[in-house]
């Protein structure tokens, strides 16, 4: 595993057709594009790792996983009630199917989706509450206390993010937000800005690849069927309109931020995180794609053998 984490980097981390960073997020814009890093964590408890895999990076919609496992595990299925689960087809900041389909968004982790999920973990609260909620539930399953926000990438989205502002009011103009939505808002810039290195997050994906159990410390995350769900939707919407083409070439269940992260889970066996900040034309890691890409091919790990 190793040899095959070596050969990527060596070959695919070394491309000189790297996509282009997010500079619509000015913090983001200054990252450099060169950098690239992948980690696997297996089940039975071993690491690999390569490239810059300890160098921690925005995660931004990859915490879209993170806040909805919380969501599901204070409101149960009552949080299908306020976001679908079917691809959505459109980039992931699109509002023209928000106003088809009155104020629910398609899924949840299209940005209109994670808002709505955000609203229903407030549930009343202060931002700080939530907030300090979901970085607790990173922090446990990445068994990992050292994770924290970038405050500097927050702040940056909050300056920047006038797009998200309108899809959140969109969504209030429905009815479907039920928090002010200033609070709602800084919430999810707020989640989206936790910074985590490759290991962190392979670390954190485990309950993924075993059946919503922490296969190192034995703690129950959530039930079966809801790891299961969980991972549907990131094979069905993880890629936003890039999904059925992930899909396609690598087979697994993904999700990947505009930080240039992929989070992907094999399930039974590991889970990968890899990072390479340039963006392909919808808004995935170009490398990263690539890279678990021929990681699969050399593993054969696809889920659909």
């Amino acid at each position: 595993m190793q040899a095959i984490l070596d050969e990527i980097v060596a070959t695919i981390g070394a491309s000189d057709d790297r996509g282009k960073v997010a500079d619509y997020i000015p913090e983001l814009a200054t990252v450099d594009p060169n950098q690239f890093g992948i980690a696997i964590a297996t089940v039975d408890g071993q690491m690999f790792c390569a490239g810059d895999a300890e160098q921690l990076f925005s995660i931004q919609s990859i915490s879209k996983v993170f806040s909805l496992t919380v969501a599901l595990g204070k409101l149960g299925d009552g949080v299908w009630q306020r976001v679908g689960r079917e691809p959505s087809g459109d980039p992931f900041n699109s509002i023209v199917q928000l106003e088809h389909e009155n104020g629910k968004p398609r899924n949840p982790f299209i940005n209109a989706g994670a808002i709505a999920v955000a609203d229903a973990i407030l549930m009343g609260h202060q931002p700080k509450e939530a907030l300090a909620e979901v970085l607790q539930f990173v922090r446990f399953i990445a068994d990992d206390d050292s994770i924290c926000f970038d405050d500097k990438v927050a702040k940056s989205e909050l300056a920047t993010g006038h797009r998200n502002a309108a899809l959140a009011h969109f969504m209030a103009a429905y009815g479907r937000i039920k928090n002010p939505v200033d609070y709602v808002l800084g919430t999810y810039f707020h989640h989206c800005a936790i910074a985590m290195s490759c290991q962190q997050l392979a670390r954190a994906g485990l309950f993924l690849a075993a059946d919503g159990r922490d296969p190192l410390t034995g703690a129950r995350v959530v039930l079966p069927n809801r790891a299961r769900r969980i991972n549907s939707l990131m094979m069905m919407c993880g890629h936003y309109d890039g999904s059925g083409e992930f899909a396609f070439r690598v087979g697994l269940p993904g999700k990947s931020g505009v930080g240039g992260g992929i989070l992907a889970i094999v399930p039974g066996r590991a889970s990968i995180a890899v990072w390479s900040p340039g963006l392909d034309t919808v808004g995935n890691s170009k490398l990263g794609t690539q890279a678990l890409e021929r990681l699969v091919q050399a593993t054969g790990w696809s889920v659909f053998g």
